[in-house]
């Protein structure tokens, strides 16, 4: 079902039809400092604002760094909202949006035959494309008929936006995904207000890069509100849940929460020792908001300090608890042997990359 929404352009009164759909699933793809997981989980927030069921699914590198700009250093986010039930964050994207040419050839063929891609065209240039393995630009090669594709020059048009703002390059360059987040808070009917907030609460010591997010999000709201280039925009109507308060969770968190009830339960202190590594950190910064639960935490200088200060805290007689990703596991291991060695109680939380 569509219906017309009314619009001004350069004076004139226009409309643009709004087209209902029951669910969509888009994937915000880019490089590790592109700030995809920042972007999907921000639009998350606003989807759930609106009163839709909805489930994620952010998607790290397995490389610790890998090389900016080559295949293997391509960081997603996926979510799947809906009018209706969810349980999944969905297969096959209906719209990808894609960062650079890494981002969109690794996540090229997950896209439904005929979906949406809104492609970062200033980050197609020919270095990118090599690092990629393109010999020619998929932009205009003729590779995505099959598909509706959208090129937009997101890192010039923040450039262009920021240019008065009197922050460095580097900064402006960061700001690209709260443009990309506008595009799509626009292109799906969601207001620009309490997202606006979510920055000034987010970026409150830096209040120059605060105005800057917000300058980047209204201006990628008002190019997909004023461009012809884009049809239609879309809406998902709010699903039908019984009223109440509701809480966002993440795997991450709900593993905080439960190590705190285990150690309520258990009538023992709880000691994590754990060196910040993604995705595992989520759980280091949970559990040190939770220290009037008898929680103690140290962030540890590297992964073997942290998994050996738990097998002294659990030698010491509370609940040790070590936490990190692939990568750090590897790195653990020589002081998981020693703790198997002196039987003693342990607990490793392995967050594992995809």
């Amino acid at each position: 079902m569509a219906v017309d929404e009314p619009r001004v352009v350069g004076g004139i009164q226009k409309t643009r039809p709004i087209e209902e759909i029951k669910s969509v699933v888009i994937r915000f793809v880019g490089d590790s400092g592109d700030g995809m997981q920042l972007t999907g989980n921000e639009f998350s927030k606003s989807v759930a604002r609106a009163g839709h069921d909805f489930a994620t699914h952010p998607d790290y590198p397995s490389e610790i760094r890998a090389p900016t700009g080559t295949l293997f250093g391509v960081s997603g986010y996926q979510i799947q909202f809906s009018s209706g039930e969810v349980f999944t964050s969905g297969d096959a994207p209906d719209v990808l949006v894609a960062m650079n040419p890494a981002a969109l050839k690794t996540n090229l063929p997950d896209v439904k035959h005929g979906g949406m891609i809104i492609a970062n065209a200033g980050a197609f240039n020919k270095a990118n494309l090599q690092k990629a393995g393109y010999q020619s630009n998929p932009l205009d090669d003729g590779t995505l008929t099959d598909f509706r594709l959208y090129t937009i020059d997101i890192s010039e048009l923040t450039a262009q936006a920021l240019k008065d703002t009197g922050i460095s390059k580097k900064e402006i360059g960061r700001c690209k995904n709260y443009y990309a987040l506008g595009l799509m808070l626009c292109l799906y009917s969601r207001p620009l207000e309490s997202e606006e907030g979510n920055i000034r609460a987010k970026f409150a010591k830096k209040p120059e890069i605060a105005e800057a997010n917000v300058i980047a999000l209204r201006a990628g709201y008002a190019y997909a509100e004023s461009t012809e280039m884009f049809v239609s925009t879309y809406q998902v109507r709010a699903a039908d849940i019984k009223p109440g308060r509701y809480r966002s969770l993440t795997g991450n968190h709900a593993a905080a929460l439960g190590f705190a009830a285990a150690s309520e339960l258990a009538q023992v202190p709880l000691f994590l020792g754990s060196y910040p590594i993604t995705p595992a950190t989520d759980i280091l910064q949970e559990l040190s908001a939770l220290k009037h639960f008898n929680i103690t935490t140290f962030q540890a200088e590297d992964e073997i300090a942290g998994i050996c200060s738990a097998i002294g805290a659990a030698y010491g007689g509370v609940l040790g608890l070590t936490t990190t990703s692939g990568p750090g596991m590897a790195l653990k291991t020589e002081a998981l042997g020693l703790a198997v060695m002196l039987e003693l109680p342990l607990v490793i939380t392995n967050v594992q990359r995809g």
